[in-house]
Formats: structure tokens, sequence, C-alpha cells
């Protein structure tokens, strides 16, 4: 496995890797087997699998958020090295954002809903950040978790909409034996809430409706933002303490 720790380190080896040949899974680090279904159905897809972690400032809306999200980049690399991963980019902030965020990707409609109507300028952030990464690995295809079904559908639609080379590829949640979606900020539950977390998936799966999972979700104790039907799935984000939680299901 190889390890680019600039873009511009990145880009020149890029130069001589064949058109076609590259898969990317993009994270946050914090990796767990959610990420590991990703990178798995990548390696089957692509001659060779680039992972790229960076811990994206700009589609955080509370400071305290980015400041508490989880880190481990030695366990990440040790992960990925064994999942067999090629190449890992591992950028600092000033090389993704070198115009300090004043070039953006912003989207009108889709965007505004759901997280994006309880987290204010979250979604520019994680399209810009996708832009960026796409324009500088320039993969043949790009892996993303249903588990952030909004995201998913956003990015699937900015690439339409810019005429980028480059398939995205969704990958169904992997879940805990319990069901609950596997996230990076799983970590942060405290063994009460870990126990709690699971029943938003069992909730909006036995639910008839959005207002029925509602109120059963805060009858248990989840401060709920939303939950919603949209394009057959019923999606919901919900907090345990300051922990935000989200998951959707097909309908």
């Amino acid at each position: 496995m190889r390890l680019f720790e600039t873009v511009q380190a990145w880009r020149e080896f890029r130069q001589r890797l064949p058109a076609g040949s590259l898969g990317l899974v993009p994270t946050m680090g914090a990796l767990h087997d959610g990420h590991m279904a990703l990178i798995e159905k990548c390696r089957r897809e692509n001659q060779h699998t680039v992972v790229s972690i960076f811990i994206n400032p700009t589609q955080f809306d509370d400071p305290r958020d980015l400041a508490r999200y989880p880190q481990s980049f030695q366990q990440d690399l040790d992960l990925l090295e064994r999942a067999g991963v090629d190449y890992v980019l591992l950028p600092p902030a000033e090389d993704i954002y070198p115009d300090d965020y004043r070039f953006k990707i912003s989207e009108t409609e889709l965007s505004k809903r759901f997280c994006g109507a309880h987290r204010p300028g979250h979604f520019d952030g994680v399209l810009t950040v996708v832009m960026r990464l796409l324009n500088i690995i320039r993969p043949a295809r790009t892996y993303f978790g249903e588990k952030d079904y909004q995201q998913l559908k956003l990015i699937e639609q900015m690439v339409q909409a810019f005429f980028l080379e480059v398939e995205i590829v969704p990958v169904t949640t992997r879940r805990a034996a319990d069901g609950l979606a596997l996230s990076s900020r799983n970590r942060l539950l405290d063994k009460q809430q870990r126990q709690l977390a699971a029943k938003l998936h069992q909730v909006l799966r036995a639910s008839s409706s959005p207002d029925q999972a509602r109120t059963l979700l805060e009858e248990l104790g989840f401060q709920v933002d939303y939950v919603a039907d949209f394009r057959q799935r019923r999606l919901a984000a919900a907090l345990l303490g300051d922990i935000r939680l989200i998951d959707n299901v097909p309908l």
C-alpha cells in the first residue's frame, strides 16, 4: 500500500495510472465494517483502489461536532493495508482548500430538506469536497453507502449536472447484529445509548407512517429531527444526547 500525504504527490503519480482503472472510496477515517463493504466492492470492480481519508471541516455546521469527530489514523492505515487497498490519500486541509473555501458547490432544492434543513451549509461542504476529490483523484468509479441516502442522491445528481465522467456506485448499508447502521459516530455512544440506538432502525421498519415512527422514537427517548418518506425510502435523523444518528429503510 502506498500513502500520499499531499495532493501534488498524488497528481504526479496519477498520471502514470491507465484511464478507467481506478476506484475511489472517500472517507473521513474512523473506519469500520461499513467502510470495508465499500472497499470490498471497489476492489472487486477495479484494477486499483484508492481510499481518501479527510475530515472535511466545511460539512460541520457545529464546531463542537468537528472537534469530537473520532480520529484513528494509524489504526485506519493498518486496516486498509490488511484489506488490500493500493493507495491512500491523506491530505492536509490546505491542499483540499487552497482557496480557503471561497468557491463551493451549492444545490438549491434537495439539499435544503431533511438533514439539510437541520444542518445549514452541510451539503455545500459535502458536495464541494466530493467535487474536489473527484477532480484530484480522477476515478472511474466512486463508492458511497446507502446509509447517507440524501447525500448519495445529491452526489449522483451533481455528477449528472456537471457532466462528470465518473460512475457513482451505491453500496447497501452494513449493520450490526441488532440492526444499527454502522457509523463512525457510533463510537461516541455510551453503553446505554448504544443499546437504545438500535431501536431507530427497528422503529423505521415497523412503523406504518412517518408520524407513527416519530411518536415511537420520542417515547423511547430520541430527540427527532425528522422522519420522512422520500423516493420509496423512509428517512430519519434523531439524537441521543448530542450524538446524531441517521438511517433509512426501503418502503
